[in-house]
């Protein structure tokens, strides 16, 4: 990830992650991650996350996470929590390989 977008009150720190799940693994994959977006959402930074599955792919996954962290760095530092370790030792046996993230930087938004 890069370290260069510097999130400010009115301007959130941005990912998007897509995730390509095992095709038999998509249902345990489907309950770890709202475990931990459950878990991610009492954190005070945390803004929202929406998840979407790819109309053609079933094993294709998003996550829009909108967090309030002035950057990536010092997002970094406050996700070393046992749920979020849990999550990560999880990801290699349910992820046909890498997640692949971006940080986006937020231009509009309409309602």
């Amino acid at each position: 990830m890069s370290l260069d977008h510097a999130a400010t009150p009115s301007v959130p720190l941005v990912f998007y992650v897509r995730l390509r799940v095992k095709p038999e693994c998509v249902d345990e994959w489907l309950r770890a991650v709202h475990d931990i977006v459950d878990a991610m959402s009492k954190e005070d930074t945390f803004l929202s996350c929406a998840l979407h599955r790819d109309a053609h792919d079933p094993t294709l996954f998003t996550l829009y996470e909108r967090w309030a962290e002035p950057d990536v760095a010092t997002f970094l530092e406050q996700q070393d929590k046992p749920y979020r370790r849990d999550y990560e030792a999880r990801l290699p046996e349910l992820l046909q390989g890498p997640r692949e993230p971006q940080v986006l930087v937020p231009l509009a938004s309409w309602p």
